[in-house]
């Protein structure tokens, strides 16, 4: 059945990754930057801080620390755990998939970025909500679009990206709850 699974899984990477093009390329690899977004983690970081003041916004970003640096560790663990190679380093998808960016790490089970930016997403959608109605939807759009990018670009497979995502919405969710019981026992 895992076999089976995986076999889905390859074609299914197969379709979305071969969908790219070259005009398509750049702007796929600007998403799948890590330094891209940080303009909108400074926008993000301005508006928690215009709403929580500046004792509020210290608990949020010791939350946001400490949410990164889990949703890192646990996916480094992951990949280590499971060590399923990436697409990029499958001999026998080469010459089939498109790979369009310099690097490409050992393992890729489950994706690093998918994590991270649906658990920034999940932690910040709830936090935003009841300023910023669109907030959550803009920024699970936002996490999609970095999910999607790591197929573009030929490094994970989309089940690496949907795992990632699951677990970066509990986290977001666990860190913002979290963040909730600091709020309510220190500030005020």
């Amino acid at each position: 059945m895992i076999e089976e699974l995986l076999s889905y899984d390859t074609e299914l990477f197969l379709f979305l990754n071969n969908l790219g093009s070259e005009p398509w390329d750049l702007l796929w690899q600007i998403i799948t930057n890590k330094f891209t977004f940080i303009p909108l983690y400074a926008i993000l970081l301005y508006l928690v801080f215009k709403n929580y003041g500046g004792k509020g916004t210290l608990f949020v970003l010791l939350c946001a620390v400490l949410m990164i640096t889990a949703t890192d560790q646990f996916s480094y663990f992951c990949k280590h755990y499971f060590q399923r190679p990436r697409p990029c380093q499958e001999e026998s998808l080469q010459g089939i998939m498109r790979f369009v960016v310099e690097r490409c790490g050992r393992y890729g089970f489950f994706s690093g970025h998918a994590i991270s930016s649906m658990a920034t997403a999940v932690f910040m959608g709830f936090l935003l909500k009841p300023k910023y109605y669109y907030a959550p939807f803009l920024l699970l759009l936002w996490a999609f679009f970095v999910g999607y990018s790591r197929i573009y670009v030929g490094v994970h497979y989309p089940l690496d990206v949907l795992v990632g995502m699951i677990f970066g919405g509990l986290f977001g969710w666990v860190f913002y709850r979290l963040q909730g019981i600091l709020q309510r026992r220190f500030v005020k």
